[in-house]
């Protein structure tokens, strides 16, 4: 189940999202890409360090947290003999 059309997008106004310089360090991987955010580039805090995301058209409505790996890749140890 989405969220509620008469709520609106969601958007941590807590995060300086109206700055013009750029790039925007940004912790809130849960706030929807809005329009005006087209060519800005956005610094997303994966929890351990901050990933570059240049925001495109094709993105709008997505949030940021699906453009940034949050989990480590798992290898398999190599065994000696």
């Amino acid at each position: 189940m989405g969220r509620a059309k008469w709520k609106g997008p969601f958007l941590n106004l807590k995060q300086n999202t109206y700055v013009k310089k750029t790039p925007v360090y940004f912790v809130s991987k849960d706030s929807n890409i809005l329009p005006r955010f087209v060519g800005l580039q956005f610094m997303i805090y994966n929890g351990q360090k901050y990933i570059n995301v240049s925001v495109h058209e094709t993105m709008i409505g997505h949030k940021f947290g699906e453009f940034v790996i949050t989990r480590a890749k798992f290898i398999f140890k190599k065994v000696s003999k």
